[in-house]
């Protein structure tokens, strides 16, 4: 093929929407990335003769089934289960399992997509994929929650293996639902191999995979912070969510001298002036963990704090910003409002919670923002760990760890860096989603070329 015949970009994503109608989260993240990619690609014949863009953008496969199980009342239920395997090209698949009322074939194809570009920029070899159901487990008893994820594994085990596929957690899958998955994996396989990740640490688990992500999108603030010769002494933060992600995010941001003031949940956000502190994050945890309660409670608890009802926290002035709730949480108006405001960081800590009208926003104000797939990328790099301690039938030290997360992050901030700079100038702009997006598709596509048309 020549090159005056490439695909242009309006081309390519034509055929994804038609290929993938009704898929619109699945389209917005194909687009990102395809947006950044098409220049790089220009003049590179072997991405466009093989097809490479086009093979990332196809899963390796989908996989859909039933899951019938039985609540307290004898009643029987239906769910539907999924895992998305995208792409393998630098190793097993590797990805999250979702339990929440939203997800569907759409959600977790963008969040498979995504996961290949954010595993492969951990340096790890691991290829992307994603799981899950639109099983909520609100309001469900402890037994109902093991019934179902007994039901969900004895479909799921047949595709899943420690050198094919191996999930972990995700929204409503924490170490109680990996612990019923892994349990009946083991019952019905007789193995016991390093599945999945996320396991307790009496069974397999690594030291500190629950505070890895939250605690690794804010050594990416720090490193974005000092590429400009700033850090996080004093910066006021805002940070969506109040879950594993969020509660760490704002425990990393207190030890590193910064100020958070918010937190959020699906009914609104809490504002406290005075800023969030080890013992105030604590109480958030235990109230959302163990007693399910929700954010506003916090503002009855602590005084000066104030709660905002089905509202987000982007208004609130602000020096760095921290979205870790869900996808598409933060709008085109919401990053106005930020950039409006002041804040000159933005680290993404859930996957994808920008749209694409807030990326542009961000990216036309040159203000620091960095992609999910780069800044929430240290849980899947300690669940990669997890692994690798699996492997080797061992436990590394909180220490060694730490050491292992604080690099991994600082090597994804090089990465971006390297595609990412503007100005060739020291301390200069960075587009750190450019420089995600071409460095995580170089080292998968070129690991694709390798193997041929396969």
């Amino acid at each position: 093929m020549a090159v005056t015949d490439h695909v242009n970009f309006a081309t390519f994503m034509e055929g994804v929407n038609k290929r993938n109608p009704h898929q619109p989260e699945f389209v917005q993240a194909v687009q990102e990335v395809a947006e950044d990619i098409f220049d790089f690609i220009q003049d590179k014949e072997a991405y466009h003769s093989e097809q490479i863009l086009r093979r990332i953008a196809e899963p390796d496969r989908v996989v859909s089934f039933r899951v019938c199980w039985e609540d307290d009342a004898g009643n029987v239920r239906v769910q539907r289960g999924y895992r998305i395997q995208n792409n393998n090209a630098i190793g097993p698949y590797k990805g999250g399992i979702r339990f929440h009322p939203s997800v569907n074939e759409s959600v977790l194809k963008f969040l498979a997509f995504e996961q290949t570009f954010k595993n492969a920029l951990t340096g790890l070899p691991m290829g992307g994929g994603k799981g899950g159901s639109n099983f909520n487990p609100k309001g469900k008893s402890v037994r109902e929650i093991m019934r179902f994820c007994q039901s969900f594994m004895t479909e799921l085990y047949r595709h899943i293996g420690a050198d094919v596929d191996v999930p972990a957690g995700d929204i409503g899958v924490g170490g109680r639902e990996i612990g019923f998955m892994f349990g009946q994996y083991k019952r019905i396989t007789g193995e016991f191999t390093g599945v999945l990740t996320g396991k307790g640490l009496e069974w397999g688990g690594s030291l500190i995979r629950t505070e890895a992500t939250g605690y690794g999108a804010v050594y990416f603030l720090e490193n974005m912070l000092k590429h400009r010769g700033q850090d996080l002494t004093g910066k006021i933060a805002v940070v969506s969510g109040s879950g594993n992600v969020a509660t760490h995010a704002a425990e990393k941001l207190v030890q590193l001298g910064a100020k958070p003031v918010t937190l959020s949940d699906s009914g609104g956000f809490i504002h406290d002036p005075d800023g969030l502190t080890q013992e105030k994050i604590d109480w958030v945890k235990t109230h959302k963990t163990h007693r399910r309660g929700r954010i506003s409670d916090y503002a009855d608890h602590f005084t000066g704090a104030t709660f905002h009802a089905n509202a987000t926290p982007w208004n609130v002035p602000c020096d760095v910003a921290l979205p870790c709730a869900t996808q598409n949480e933060l709008l085109g108006a919401d990053a106005r409002a930020l950039v409006a405001n002041g804040c000159t960081a933005v680290s993404e800590g859930a996957n994808m919670p920008s749209d694409l009208e807030a990326v542009h926003v961000f990216k036309a104000a040159k203000i620091m923002f960095a992609p999910g797939k780069a800044a929430n990328a240290g849980g899947v790099a300690v669940s990669g760990l997890e692994m690798s301690q699996n492997s080797e039938r061992r436990s590394w030290k909180e220490s060694e760890l730490q050491v292992m997360l604080h690099d991994i992050m600082d090597g994804i901030h090089d990465r971006c860096i390297t595609y990412g700079a503007q100005d060739g100038k020291a301390g200069g702009y960075v587009d750190y989603v450019k420089g995600a997006n071409i460095a995580g598709f170089k080292k998968v596509a070129d690991a694709m070329l390798a193997f041929g048309v396969v």
